[in-house]
């Protein structure tokens, strides 16, 4: 299987370090977002919605979208369960992975792609453009400082995210405080349950992935 990939996008990164604590070997294909390659013809062939990460099976089937991505890996290889087990713990992982998604990585993505200058006329990802909106990065800024309050609030009381077991929810949590760094984000020193969270996770081999 192939993963065409960018190695500083949150995305792919979130497929990444799924796949790597699965235990599944990946081919890599750079698609270099510093430089648009995604908006290429070339890379239209492989992807009309030009985004990344898209996994390219041996078939040539393809699939895009994270989520769906490390849905089909865990279906093929169901252990460790990082999906919850359980009607409770799979109901908790989701809801936790959404929350991350929506209320940290999507605040994150608002802040620079409506921040910095490289976005211009790029704001949204995809195969077409759309103009930055400033109040927009203002917003993401302060969507963050409630997000991690949420998880400083959560980690008091919880060793993971979506309780007792490690999961997808934790993955992308320490993905997005780390991809926060890209708008000068970082984990507010009195936060010292997010602190020790993500420094236990990142620890965690598949994080280098």
């Amino acid at each position: 299987m192939k993963l065409y990939d960018f190695k500083f996008a949150p995305n792919c990164r979130r497929v990444r370090f799924f796949a790597a604590e699965k235990g599944v070997a990946l081919d890599y294909v750079p698609v270099d977002m510093m430089t648009d390659e995604q908006l290429s013809a070339d890379y239209a062939q492989v992807n009309a919605r030009r985004t990344i990460p898209l996994l390219e099976l041996d078939d040539g089937t393809r699939l895009s979208e994270s989520v769906a991505i490390c849905r089909y890996l865990d279906a093929l290889n169901p252990e460790p369960p990082l999906f919850g087990t359980g009607p409770m713990g799979v109901a908790l992982v989701e809801m936790w992975h959404r929350r991350v998604e929506l209320e940290g990585l999507m605040a994150v993505a608002e802040a620079l792609r409506n921040g910095v200058d490289r976005f211009k006329d790029r704001a949204i990802p995809g195969p077409h453009n759309f103009e930055q909106i400033p109040a927009l990065a203002e917003r993401g800024h302060r969507r963050l400082d409630s997000f991690y309050d949420m998880l400083e609030a959560r980690l008091a009381e919880s060793p993971y995210l979506a309780g007792e077991d490690y999961s997808i929810a934790d993955i992308l949590g320490v993905v997005t405080v780390d991809f926060a760094r890209a708008v000068k984000k970082r984990i507010p020193e009195t936060h010292e349950n997010l602190a020790r969270w993500h420094a236990g996770i990142s620890a965690r081999p598949a994080a280098a992935a």
